[in-house]
């Protein structure tokens, strides 16, 4: 190894110490419990991105072990690397993104380190990933490695996909689940969130510009709000002869199979074997593009559903619906 080669490496090392010296403390063990102190319960990692005590971590660990149980029920203890332990409560969650908001008891946190957030939008494959965590119950362990690649999609316990999914190399093991994710100057860029069990350096982040948009939803309502319009449906490839006659661009849409009765879908009139095409302009290709447009913003709003009716002579048709507020777990 050339000289070089050893300033380069030391220089490495020392951005990557940095970064845990000062982002470290903002980083907690987190432990729930379903019932007493011998109640069924799980964990794994968390961090601090508030001064006064919240903290973000994922949805699969909030509920660790208590399925059945409603989270405003669980117990919570979080401890961080100077060794303070603390009871924390239940703000909110997403099971959609798998993200969780916790915050700690008020009344023995103090002054609290906490993490800054920083954006997932330019980062570049090959950049520094670190990752500080509490993998196999070793707590406030550090890896460290590259973005290995980027805008990777991931199914979440919902069945609703997660985009712009972080790959790294980063060794990550259960426990390091909800832990940060850094670049090389401490900012948050991801929330650890999966591995691949059997494979090598293949491990997974919720992007931090998605939690950036689920946080203040879970401050504010405890939940992420998403529009429902009550159908069960699957992708499906529309057949070239239509396209070709009704000009449409795209190749795939949205067959509708079930429709809930009582539901904004069955009070709009779809019916099963409608293909859904559009949403106010918006292309529908998939089942997962009709998920991600049903936001929000489309909730107790007047909608205009494009869609293809008809086996023997599709034809194409403009429903009005207004899609009530899906309720999660």
């Amino acid at each position: 190894m050339g000289a070089n080669d050893a300033v380069l490496l030391d220089a490495y090392s020392q951005r990557v110490s940095d970064v845990v010296e000062r982002v470290g403390p903002a980083v907690a063990a987190v432990r729930v419990r379903s019932g007493g102190d011998q109640g069924q319960g799980g964990g794994g990692s968390g961090f601090l991105f508030t001064p006064d005590g919240y903290l973000l971590t994922n949805s699969h660990v909030a509920r660790a072990g208590a399925a059945e149980v409603k989270p405003g029920a669980l117990r919570y203890q979080v401890s961080l690397s100077d060794g303070r332990e603390f009871d924390a409560q239940w703000v909110g969650d997403d099971p959609d993104t798998d993200l969780a908001v916790l915050a700690i008891d008020g009344m023995s946190r103090g002054t609290l380190t906490h993490a800054s957030l920083g954006t997932s939008a330019g980062l570049r494959r090959g950049e520094i990933a670190i990752a500080i965590g509490n993998p196999l119950g070793f707590e406030h362990t550090v890896t460290a490695g590259i973005v290995s690649a980027l805008g990777r999609s991931m199914r979440a316990s919902t069945g609703r996909l997660i985009p712009d999914v972080i790959q790294t190399d980063a060794a990550l093991n259960p426990g390091n689940s909800g832990g940060p994710l850094l670049n090389s100057h401490g900012e948050v860029i991801g929330v650890n969130t999966a591995i691949i069990r059997g494979a090598q350096s293949i491990c997974f982040a919720v992007a931090i510009d998605i939690a950036s948009w689920v946080i203040p939803q879970l401050l504010q309502h405890g939940r992420v709000r998403r529009g429902y319009l009550g159908v069960g449906g699957a992708t499906v490839e529309i057949d070239r002869r239509i396209r070709r006659a009704y000009a449409l661009e795209q190749s795939h849409g949205v067959r509708v199979a079930t429709i809930e009765g009582g539901s904004p879908a069955a009070t709009a009139g779809l019916r099963e074997g409608d293909i859904v095409v559009g949403i106010d302009g918006s292309v529908i290709d998939s089942v997962d593009r009709l998920h991600q447009t049903l936001d929000a913003s489309r909730v107790h709003r007047d909608c205009v559903v494009k869609l293809i009716r008809g086996a023997a002579a599709p034809q194409p048709m403009y429903l009005t619906v207004r899609p009530s507020e899906r309720r999660g777990a």
